[in-house]
């Protein structure tokens, strides 16, 4: 009988695929001292062209429409050409939802959705009051949905918050944007959650 993941677990297997050294040239960060949980890691941080496409694609979402219908077969399967299509769905982001607390993954999307949300604010209050909300629930090391961020980003953060601003996580979003792309995303769409969704969709189809 397989043996089902911990949340535990999961969080090494993302932490572990946050820390690695990415693949692109030019000299790594020197090891500093973290921030996060485990109490010490690598700081290595590198961007190649792929991962500044997905900086821009991530960042320039400023709004993300709300559809109150279901999703249509076709809609559906167009989340399997574009992850940004399927955030940009309600009924997407709640069967990506669906699949990603199956892993014990669910905080890195509601993180990304606080960090869309702060980024439309402009009044200096609210922005206060919501960065810091953010903060407490996922970033923060005794937060039990702290979310996996490098030590270089957590010291930028931390480096913000006498003065927060709504871009102040811009940084941690994409770096967790990243994360769901590469590693959650694939998985969901081999998974049940997806399967399902489209084969419950091709049956309406054929019944109308």
């Amino acid at each position: 009988m397989p043996r089902s993941v911990s949340g535990v677990e999961m969080r090494k297997r993302q932490a572990a695929h946050i820390e690695a050294p990415p693949p692109a040239p030019g000299q790594p960060r020197p090891n500093a001292c973290c921030l996060c949980w485990c109490g010490c890691c690598k700081c290595l941080w590198t961007e190649d062209r792929i991962e500044r496409s997905e900086r821009q694609t991530c960042t320039t979402m400023d709004s993300i429409e709300a559809e109150e219908q279901q999703p249509t077969l076709d809609e559906a399967l167009s989340w399997a050409r574009s992850f940004e299509l399927m955030l940009r769905s309600l009924g997407g982001r709640e069967v990506f939802r669906e699949f990603l607390r199956s892993e014990y993954s669910e905080d890195n999307l509601l993180f990304w959705l606080a960090c869309e949300e702060l980024r439309k604010e402009t009044d200096p209050s609210v922005v206060e009051e919501k960065s810091r909300i953010i903060y407490e629930d996922y970033v923060s090391i005794l937060s039990p949905k702290e979310v996996s961020l490098d030590s270089r980003v957590r010291e930028g953060i931390n480096l913000t918050l006498a003065e927060p601003s709504n871009l102040m996580y811009e940084e941690a979003q994409f770096q967790i944007y990243t994360l769901m792309h590469r590693d959650s995303f694939p998985r969901f769409l081999n998974s049940s959650v997806y399967r399902d969704l489209l084969a419950n969709k091709r049956h309406t189809c054929l019944e109308t």
